[in-house]
């Protein structure tokens, strides 16, 4: 049947390396032979995947499409001969997904607790944005993915702990002296958070219109220590999430940091799977994960029968 799963493979590092010579180095085989196999294709489809030029080779709207599809197939693939070939959960290889605010804080403790339990398995961790992680786990790039469970409709989910926000604010900010704040002490706030490519940012637009705080229309952090240097500076309230806020927040002496006592302050956090791929330790982590989040002093949602 074609396109072969050796012709996938040429088309998407063609368009990861963006260069059917680099490709075919890559690939060990012959560039003509490369490029007669992906025009093969071309041909047996009746589309062009490649717009080649003298800067490289570029994936056309449907090329872009063919390797979407074509990474989950070899995915699976490479998923099903690891399986079968290893006695190990994920086939001895966990490729785990997660956010960047939850990761540094959550994953120590409860990697060395998997390590124990299954000394053999290798996990390999990427911290990437809501977006990114959505893209991963749909194509296989990702086993499992650790996020927030609203941006990710039709996977497997686990539900793991909730993790209330935070505020930061300059030291001769107003709000400085005081032990949490609430919605009126936001009215008329500029507040400061992630962009849009993250769960977060959406929570402080909806915290902004309950409160009657404004967004910031002309910053959009980068990273939660991005978010700090800003609140600093004076140009708004940071919004932090609790593991941040109490590991690493409370210790910057350029703001304050105090917890946001409003309704909908808050994220819940899921472990989260391909629902058409199932393994034998996704409840064993699940339970190690929310171990981990309870030793950190945040609400851990219970794991259901």
């Amino acid at each position: 049947m074609r396109p072969t799963l050796r012709q996938m493979e040429y088309v998407v590092t063609v368009h990861q390396l963006g260069s059917f010579g680099l490709a075919a180095e890559m690939l060990h085989v012959s560039q003509p032979s490369l490029s007669n196999q992906i025009a093969a294709v071309e041909t047996d489809l009746g589309v062009r995947l490649f717009e080649r030029g003298r800067s490289g080779a570029q994936a056309t709207a449907r090329g872009l499409e063919f390797v979407t599809r074509a990474r989950r197939i070899l995915s699976e693939v490479a998923a099903l001969r690891a399986t079968m070939l290893s006695d190990l959960p994920f086939g001895g290889r966990l490729r785990l997904g997660v956010l960047p605010s939850i990761g540094p804080y959550l994953l120590p403790q409860a990697m060395k607790a998997l390590h124990d339990d299954q000394p053999d398995l290798r996990v390999i961790v990427r911290e990437e944005n809501t977006l990114s992680l959505d893209e991963g786990v749909r194509n296989g790039r990702f086993d499992a993915i650790i996020s927030t469970p609203e941006d990710h409709p039709n996977t497997f989910q686990y539900p793991l702990f909730v993790e209330p926000l935070w505020v930061a604010v300059a030291p001769n900010h107003p709000l400085a002296d005081r032990g949490r704040v609430t919605a009126p002490d936001l009215a008329g706030q500029r507040l400061l958070t992630l962009d849009t490519g993250h769960r977060l940012a959406r929570i402080v637009y909806g915290l902004a219109g309950a409160s009657g705080a404004m967004v910031s229309d002309d910053y959009e952090g980068t990273s939660l220590d991005s978010i700090v240097l800003m609140a600093a500076t004076g140009a708004g309230i940071g919004i932090l999430p609790d593991l941040f806020a109490r590991r690493q927040g409370v210790h910057r002496t350029e703001v304050r940091v105090m917890p946001l006592a409003m309704p909908g302050a808050d994220r819940t956090i899921s472990l989260m799977l391909p629902k058409d791929r199932s393994a034998t330790l996704s409840r064993e982590l699940a339970a190690i994960l929310r171990g981990a989040a309870g030793g950190l002093g945040l609400q851990v949602v219970p794991l259901s029968p």
